[in-house]
């Protein structure tokens, strides 16, 4: 079978997550990606650990594999020539350097596009490339509190908490990724390409979703509710005899049967918790009583129950309970691969599932530089230039 994005060149010269996850997609998903990275140490995350394996970051193993490395000075005007070389034979480039670096390297849109108009350049930074914060760095933390993720995420006893992974430069990875795709769709119109400005404000903000809504409806500002859902009730965490489980009820009429289920069938015909508006005004009052019943039950009891008359519900697992959980091996989503350096590695593979042009593991994340001999034959670089842009540290 072929892949959905085959023939697609993708030049990377993004690094640390947010552009590397795009560009990892997208070589998912069957593009030609050529990663570039520094000469002295590449990545900036092939240096964040522990854990390490053999010397190899675990950080970087998770955002880079389906890419090829070539290493570039990119101040050099030797470097900058080798990747006007490749903007000719490439459909998109991705950077994430800070707004006003690709001008300043000569290496801007309106260059490249000089070069290959049908090119996609596709800007990822902080705050985007216009607005008093364009010049700005943009860090996950510092996103995550600015977008008023932090203002709901945790109670009002712990104070702001941050989300647990870098997820505002997962969206904006997904944001690039949807937003190239778009562009290469168009382009078979056009034959034109186009330049793409995405910002990790821009994407978290627009990841509030339900929480901006009831603020631009209500005018009143959303706060921290923990593991509770502002528009639904009940719909959250609850504490079993034994462990914490969460139940996710999404309608009345699952309400009514988890009533009957919990023995609390009264519950159904009060006119404080018939209706979902009704259940969120009063929350305060049917929560407790349904957490007092849901404590004369341990969690294997419930989620068996519940789950025989379907509602919504499941156990909070750590990260070591996914590898053995049966759901996952039978969807594959961890892969064992070999790596030149770090020998047998296992990665987190694509969740998406195509019939025809399935997403998949292809090649290892690369070592730095990798492939740069390869890459520079290709256009045209005999061994003795290779050989003194490296003595000259371009490459």
């Amino acid at each position: 079978m072929g892949h959905a994005l085959k023939g697609v060149k993708v030049l990377d010269l993004s690094r640390v997550l947010a552009g590397p996850y795009c560009s990892m997609i997208l070589g998912d998903l069957g593009a030609e990606v050529v990663k570039v990275e520094t000469p002295d140490g590449g990545d900036d995350t092939r240096k964040w650990g522990p854990p390490f394996q053999k010397g190899v970051s675990a950080y970087y193993l998770c955002a880079n594999r389906n890419k090829k490395s070539l290493t570039v000075n990119l101040k050099s005007p030797e470097g900058k020539d080798i990747i006007k070389k490749l903007v000719k034979e490439n459909d998109v480039v991705i950077h994430n350097f800070k707004t006003g670096t690709m001008e300043r390297l000569g290496l801007c849109y309106e260059t490249l596009k000089g070069i290959n108009p049908s090119i996609i350049f596709c800007s990822i930074t902080g705050f985007g490339e216009t607005g008093p914060y364009k010049n700005l760095p943009g860090y996950d933390f510092i996103i995550q509190a600015m977008s008023g993720f932090m203002s709901i995420t945790g109670d009002k006893d712990s104070g702001p908490q941050k989300v647990g992974i870098a997820i505002t430069d997962v969206l904006t990875g997904l944001y690039a990724c949807i937003g190239i795709q778009a562009a290469l769709f168009e382009r078979e119109r056009s034959g034109l390409g186009q330049k793409i400005d995405i910002a990790l404000y821009d994407s978290a903000v627009s990841a509030l979703i339900n929480v901006a809504s009831n603020f631009l409806m209500s005018g009143q500002t959303p706060e921290p509710l923990g593991n509770s859902h502002p528009n639904i009730v009940p719909y959250q965490t609850f504490q079993t005899k034994d462990s914490d489980i969460v139940v996710a009820v999404g309608n009345d009429r699952q309400f009514a049967v988890l009533c009957r289920l919990m023995g609390l069938t009264d519950l159904a015909d009060d006119p404080r918790f018939a209706t979902n508006p009704k259940r969120v005004e009063n929350r305060e009052v049917l929560v407790p009583i349904l957490q007092k019943r849901m404590m004369e039950e341990g969690s294997d009891e419930w989620i068996r129950s519940f789950r025989a008359n379907n509602i919504p519900c499941g156990p909070i697992q750590t990260v070591n309970e996914l590898e053995t959980d049966p759901q996952l091996q039978e969807r594959d989503i961890v892969h064992s691969i070999d790596h030149p350096t770090a020998g047998k590695i296992r990665l987190i593979g694509s969740p998406l599932k195509l019939s025809r042009t399935p997403a998949k593991v292809r090649y290892y994340p690369p070592d730095a530089g990798e492939h740069t001999n390869e890459i520079l034959m290709e256009l045209g670089f005999d061994e003795d230039l290779i050989g003194f842009l490296r003595k000259n540290k371009i490459i």
